[in-house]
Order: structure tokens, then sequence, then C-alpha cells
């Protein structure tokens, strides 16, 4: 399967990026999916509702289902986060993963950047970051994008991966 990741600090602008090279991608004619990783304990789910009911009641898995969407849920119990790769295994295919987050995995990706965060670039320390999307002009020698440039970024990350 076919991998790319957005990644970059907090409030750089990644799922705003996000959402417009699937837009852009998906316009292309091509399938694609989404991973988006979390940091902080997030919940899809609403208490008193049936689905977090039958969580809250021990369920390992709850399988949402409704006539236009299904989601599954699966509670880790104090088990450890899986890796990436086994719940990029649980996808079904398409043409292309974007992954938002997920600094330090293997895949590529092209790294969001505000010069208003005052943070530096990651790409210094992460060799996995192969361009810079950003609102100025980062002292890097990878390609460097404006950030909103969503053609120009997904022709670059469809290129990187063969599409």
């Amino acid at each position: 399967m076919r991998v790319y990741g957005v990644t970059g600090w907090k409030n750089t602008g990644k799922t705003t990026l996000m959402e417009r090279l699937v837009a852009e991608i998906a316009g292309r004619g091509l399938t694609v999916s989404t991973v988006k990783h979390a940091h902080h304990d997030t919940d899809i789910d609403q208490p008193g509702r049936d689905s977090h009911r039958h969580r809250e009641a021990g369920a390992q898995e709850v399988l949402l289902a409704s006539p236009r969407r299904w989601a599954l849920m699966h509670e880790l119990r104090d088990a450890p986060e899986p890796p990436l790769s086994d719940l990029l295994a649980r996808l079904s295919p398409v043409d292309l993963v974007l992954i938002e987050g997920y600094k330090r995995a293997a895949h590529p990706k092209v790294e969001a950047h505000r010069g208003a965060t005052g943070r530096p670039l990651l790409a210094p320390g992460n060799p996995t970051i192969r361009a810079i999307a950003s609102d100025g002009a980062p002292d890097t020698a990878l390609p460097v994008f404006d950030l909103d440039d969503t053609a120009a970024i997904a022709a670059f990350i469809l290129r990187e991966v063969g599409l």
C-alpha cells in the first residue's frame, strides 16, 4: 500500500493540509484513505449512546453500522498502542493512504511549517521528511512548497509514490 505523511508541530496547518490533499488527490480520480494519530485520549463515541455502553460494559470491539457508514472501535484495555503497520493492514485497499502525525514512523512525509509558531523545522533531525510546506522560506535543502499550494504538494507526493 502506498503511504505518505503530513507531519509538523501543533498549529502548523497539518489537518487543513490533509483535508485539501484528500480533496485534490480524490479529485484526480484516485482513492484515498487517511490515518490520524492523536497523542491524547480521544473518543469518537458519545457517553450514553448504545455503542458507548457496549464498550463501557467491556466489549473488546464494537462495530457501529448505519445505512451511511460504519466504524469499528477497538479498546486497547491497557495493551500497548499497535504499530502503524498493523493499523494500515486493517484498511481496505486504496491508491494512497495519507497519514497525519506519526512523526517518527518510517514512511515519507511532508512537513507543515508556520513561522509564527516559532518552532524549528523537524526535517533536520528526521530523514523521512522529503519536503516542506511552509508559509515562509525556511532555510533547508529540501523542496519547499507554499503551504497553500495544494496542487503542487499533491503532485510532489504522487510523484514520490509513483502515481
